[in-house]
């Protein structure tokens, strides 16, 4: 079936009308008609080829909420009209142990089909994300919403959420733990929130002092800005655990200085460049330096329903299709708080 989106036909090209091909439902398929898509760092890189490995015509989106406009004959989870929900990943090869063990991110055979450029297994060519009409996914990877949520902020908590959920569950943040966030962007913003939640002493770490009031609000304890030598140096051995969010150039070995011995520094952040680490920053005392992608399909449920239930969401923006070149641009200054969503009915009537 024809569906309007946006995409970008080059990196050096601005993201434009296009028209798509979506299969025709399978049936365990799940039709969604996109009412919001959440606009994250990933998907600049991608519509830039940062990474190198774009294939044109690329449409962007992997946080993706809307309504259920259609199921396949032998779908159990979904009927028309529910709330439904896609993040970064649409199949995976099902079989291998991390599958089975629900962690389809890390599928073990290469088999994760991505939301956006990635091999379609179905139609051929690549997947087309959620800068569009609408979505035909496997109703094994698609994702339950409760009604009455804010569904503008919920969108994000597809990679957003996930990406900060998944670590810091994995790493049994709690109480009675130390937890410093680094960076309050669209990641770091929701893992001061997880954090505080899940019950930990909330640390934020900013180059941006004016930023401190924000973090209270989210739910940080104490806010240190990383620039002061003097107030990193006064938290050494302090941390049990610390989320790195940032993807940009910085000094890890300033964040792995301030852990306790057995401490774990997890990056989800994704800097361009290899980030130099002082190789006696981890064996005095011993420390972890971990990476973290996304959750599996049940985390990524569980994470949604932890939300719902307790009223977190993301902090957003929300933008009209045509608008969404000048969201990167805004991106790339760090100027939003904290999420920009795009309101996809502005794709149907732009004007």
């Amino acid at each position: 079936m024809s569906t309007k989106a946006y995409a970008a036909q080059a990196a050096e090209s601005p993201l434009a009308p296009f028209s798509l091909t979506r299969r025709d439902p399978l049936p365990n398929d799940v039709v969604i008609d996109i009412l919001y898509c959440g606009v994250c760092h990933s998907d600049l890189h991608q519509a830039r080829n940062e990474w190198g490995n774009t294939i044109y015509p690329c449409v962007p989106g992997h946080e993706i909420l809307g309504r259920v406009a259609k199921t396949g004959s032998a779908v159990k989870k979904f009927k028309e009209g529910d709330l439904a929900a896609v993040g970064c990943m649409v199949d995976s090869c099902r079989t291998c142990p991390a599958c089975e063990a629900g962690l389809e991110q890390f599928c073990e055979t290469g088999g994760t089909v991505f939301t956006y450029n990635s091999p379609d297994r179905h139609s051929g060519g690549v997947t087309f994300g959620g800068y569009s009409e609408s979505i035909v996914v496997d109703e094994s990877f698609t994702l339950k919403v409760s009604e009455g949520v804010d569904l503008a902020a919920t969108a994000p908590l597809l990679c957003a959420g996930i990406t900060t959920y998944s670590p810091l569950k994995h790493w049994k943040v709690g109480p009675g733990k130390t937890v410093g966030i680094v960076g309050l962007g669209g990641l770091g913003h929701m893992g001061v929130k997880f954090a505080h939640a899940f019950g930990a002493h909330t640390v934020l770490f900013t180059t941006s002092p004016g930023k401190a009031e924000d973090a209270k609000r989210l739910g940080a304890d104490e806010v240190v800005v990383s620039k002061d030598p003097d107030a990193m140096a006064a938290r050494a051995r302090s941390f049990d655990f610390i989320l790195d969010c940032v993807s940009a150039q910085h000094d890890i070995n300033a964040y792995l200085n301030l852990l306790k011995l057995d401490g774990t520094l997890t990056l989800v952040g994704a800097p361009e460049r290899p980030l130099p680490v002082a190789a006696f920053n981890l064996i005095l005392p011993r420390r972890n330096f971990a990476g973290s992608a996304i959750g599996g399909i049940p985390e990524t449920q569980e994470m949604l329903d932890f939300c719902a239930g307790r009223g977190i969401a993301c902090d957003v923006e929300t933008i009209g299709i045509r608008d969404v070149e000048t969201a990167y641009a805004r991106l790339l200054k760090s100027d939003v708080r904290y999420r920009f969503v795009i309101d996809m009915a502005t794709l149907k009537n732009p004007a």
